[in-house]
């Protein structure tokens, strides 16, 4: 994969994706000592960035896949991505889902129209069930990470921020299963060649961590995080070798670290985030990635969260 495939991936976004916000705080600036810029994929279509993989690999289909439909398997942003996509482009959506999917992306991924299979996490693998379905009803997989579209598109995030505020020192990008992470490494080595590209991963789901520091894929079945974007097992054919290739380091965080950047977010940028969507946040505002005088960028990856939830997290906080 190239950056040509992130630009070709923008110009079928146009005027389809949102174009999100790059927010600056004076606050963090100060926090940091470093200037700070925020790319605000909470405010994508679906609220998250996975808005752009789907719809890029979706709109790539042949007609006859079309007609058949498609299955996805996620826990849910990349859900509502494909099934709003789906609907979009009038291709019929099926969902595998965990059963214990937040309650807020299950309901808008039915909400989009699509057709949702709920499984038990703890006794199913969600890609063999994939095969199985997909296999009996001639649908095509798109994965939520591991596919050459669905990476270009993701890229595209990345590509909007560097146009929008210029070249960056550092780029801290969450992971899971390595989508963003590769589309964005792929868009800075081109925009920003100087600037040293941070996936952050949740402490209980450093497969990408692990398999970025050997060199040899390394998996995490049903980790325990509030992240739960990032409980993937591991990362793909696709982007492993992208991530080993194109990304400078890895770093992880702890679940409280993660709380308290998520309340600091809401708080002061005013803005929803998912545990997820702070991981990257997290890495900076806990000075566990510091860049003193620098120019950092930080992708906001989602907003995808049952208030009822989040504010309960909220109260287990102590000072």
């Amino acid at each position: 994969m190239t950056y040509a495939d992130v630009c070709a991936a923008a110009d079928r976004l146009a005027g389809i994706a949102h174009r999100t916000p790059a927010l600056t705080s004076r606050t963090v600036n100060a926090r940091t000592n470093a200037t700070v810029f925020f790319k605000a994929e909470n405010l994508q279509r679906t609220g998250a960035f996975k808005f752009r993989g789907a719809y890029n690999a979706l709109s790539r289909l042949p007609e006859a896949s079309r007609r058949r439909g498609v299955l996805t398997y996620s826990s849910g942003n990349h859900a509502q991505a494909v099934a709003l996509a789906g609907r979009l482009l009038g291709i019929p959506a099926t969902i595998i889902m965990p059963r214990d999917a937040p309650a807020v992306k299950t309901a808008a991924t039915h909400g989009y129209g699509a057709e949702i299979i709920t499984y038990d996490r703890a006794e199913l693998s969600r890609e063999e069930l994939a095969r199985e379905i997909a296999d009996e009803r001639g649908l095509t997989i798109i994965p939520p990470y591991d596919h050459p579209h669905v990476v270009a598109g993701q890229g595209t995030a990345a590509k909007e921020l560097f146009e929008d505020v210029g070249p960056l020192d550092v780029l801290l990008v969450c992971c899971g299963g390595g989508g963003l992470l590769s589309g964005s490494a792929l868009s800075t080595r081109a925009l920003s060649p100087g600037c040293r590209v941070i996936g952050v991963e949740p402490e209980n789901a450093d497969d990408a961590a692990r398999s970025f520091r050997t060199g040899v894929l390394q998996t995490v079945h049903n980790p325990d995080t509030i992240a739960d974007g990032a409980r993937t097992p591991y990362l793909g054919k696709i982007t492993f070798p992208l991530v080993l290739r194109l990304v400078d380091d890895m770093v992880t965080v702890s679940d409280e670290a993660l709380l308290r950047s998520m309340f600091f977010l809401w708080e002061r940028l005013k803005v929803v985030v998912e545990p997820t969507g702070a991981l990257a946040a997290t890495a900076l505002l806990e000075g566990i990635v510091s860049a003193p005088g620098k120019r950092v960028g930080v992708l906001i990856s989602g907003g995808n969260v049952d208030l009822g939830h989040a504010f309960h997290l909220f109260e287990t906080l102590t000072d």
